[in-house]
């Protein structure tokens, strides 16, 4: 049966909106914030030329950097001060989650409660901070390289001084999306880093319809294919919105608590077990890993001959781990697999979910407490990974199948992309319809003060 809350949840109306106002300046503040985002993403790195570089980008399509582009929307394609987006600051954050599942000190750190966590999120952006100067180091580098090999100079006055500037730049642009995101958190509405990178894919939404618009004029795109296309997004938005929501709730008993009227009803509750535990991490890390080989070779291509040991090497390498290739798409599902699993196993520890339970006096009915319950949790939690790493891999590679046999290049409509957007929509809309009810809650207790008062 549904609770009280969804109860009040599901008659929730538009009307209610109206009235609440903090949660009209907190949507207001996003968007504010939102604008300016996007905004930054057109302000151009000191000392590129942004004509040269938008050509030169166009040699390189179909790498690791198309990635990043989109989750940066756009900006790393017109080489931006927010060209880096938000990426280093998420893979700083996962390194940091794996060693404090790995290392003791941190171990000990994350149990020390709030303390333990800003200590944590201090380590973080350190690491973020470390990970903008490397990548904005060699960013720099590359594009002075890789532009003199073309006969495109797309640095005005390359050198260290352009060099410098350019890791003080994309640092600082990514620190101040960071600082963003956090100001959204706490004075809008939703997370603020997750709606950033959403933003960015949103972003290349009219770029997609134009193109297919174009592709339709000429000719290239029959209305059989777009009308196939519309109706495998909404088929994966659809399933993407019931896996992410669907679970496995164990049941959890209290034991009878003894009180002044006598013996108390045992309480119960359930734990619940996410089929998707992992989240979108174990597709943005098969993707990476896979595109990064063939984004090195298409920087060193251009400098290698065709006749030589390694140019051979080169061209193996793009023609087998091109987009929709079979090894392609099998070294991705591989990938999805085990990055679905090994995520799970860092998130979800289920010896101090056991010990925790046992502190607590839970337990799970017919499982002792202890290590009976931690082998359980790990079997329950065993059997539904399997579940949502087949789901994932059904998310993310069907697009990318379906794509690589049209020749449609959207990497918009990818699975990875498509994950992020549902995900952070719904929870958004979640945290929106939160304040709705926590305004309803208010002004039904405003009313029994005012009915208190006249009698």
């Amino acid at each position: 049966m549904a609770s009280r809350a969804d109860n009040i949840a599901s008659s929730l109306s538009l009307a209610n909106f109206s009235k609440a106002t903090e949660l009209k300046n907190r949507i207001w503040f996003t968007i504010g914030a939102l604008i300016v985002f996007r905004f930054l993403s057109f302000v151009p790195l000191p000392g590129v030329n942004p004509l040269i570089l938008e050509s030169l980008y166009s040699q390189t399509q179909g790498g690791i950097l198309d990635l990043f582009n989109t989750f940066s929307g756009g900006s790393l394609s017109r080489m931006s001060l927010i060209a880096l987006g938000v990426m280093p600051y998420i893979t700083a954050s996962i390194v940091v989650q794996l060693a404090a599942s790995l290392h003791p000190a941190l171990v000990a750190l994350k149990k020390e409660g709030e303390a333990g966590r800003k200590k944590l999120n201090q380590y973080t952006r350190f690491g973020t901070v470390g990970l903008c100067a490397i990548q904005g180091y060699f960013l720099a580098v590359s594009l002075e390289a890789y532009g003199a090999s073309s006969g495109l100079q797309a640095v005005v006055d390359p050198g260290y001084m352009f060099r410098i500037g350019a890791v003080i730049s994309l640092v600082g642009g990514t620190m101040f999306l960071l600082w963003l995101g956090e100001q959204i958190t706490s004075r809008g509405i939703g997370n603020g880093v997750s709606l950033i990178i959403m933003a960015g894919i949103v972003a290349q939404m009219p770029t997609f319809a134009s193109n297919l618009g174009q592709a339709y004029s000429a000719g290239d795109t029959g209305s059989f294919l777009i009308m196939a296309l519309i109706v495998l997004i909404v088929a994966m938005i659809l399933m993407i919105c019931f896996m992410e929501r669907a679970q496995r709730r164990l049941l959890i008993q209290y034991p009878k608590r003894a009180t002044q009227r006598g013996m108390m009803q045992a309480d119960r509750s359930h734990l619940p077990l996410k089929i998707n535990t992992a989240g979108v991490i174990p597709p943005i890390f098969a993707s990476s890993l896979l595109l990064l080989p063939l984004t090195i070779t298409q920087f060193a291509g251009n400098s290698l001959s065709p006749e030589s040991t390694m140019g051979q090497v080169v061209v193996t390498l793009n023609q087998y781990l091109g987009h929709g290739k079979p090894l392609y798409m099998l070294l991705y599902a591989a990938g999805i697999v085990f990055f679905s699993f090994f995520y799970t196993a860092v998130v979800f520890n289920p010896e101090e979910t056991a010990e925790n339970l046992k502190k607590n006096g839970g337990f799970i009915p017919g499982i002792r407490p202890g290590k009976n319950t931690a082998t359980y949790l790990d079997y329950v939690l065993t059997r539904v990974t399997v579940i949502g790493a087949i789901y994932l891999t059904i998310v993310c590679t069907v697009p990318e199948y379906f794509l690589s046999m049209t020749g449609l290049p959207l990497l918009f409509m990818g699975g990875t992309s498509l994950l992020i957007v549902v995900n952070v929509t719904v929870d958004t809309i979640t945290q929106i319809q939160s304040h709705l009810l926590a305004h309803q809650y208010g002004d039904l207790i405003k009313k029994a003060k005012l009915k208190g008062r006249i009698r």
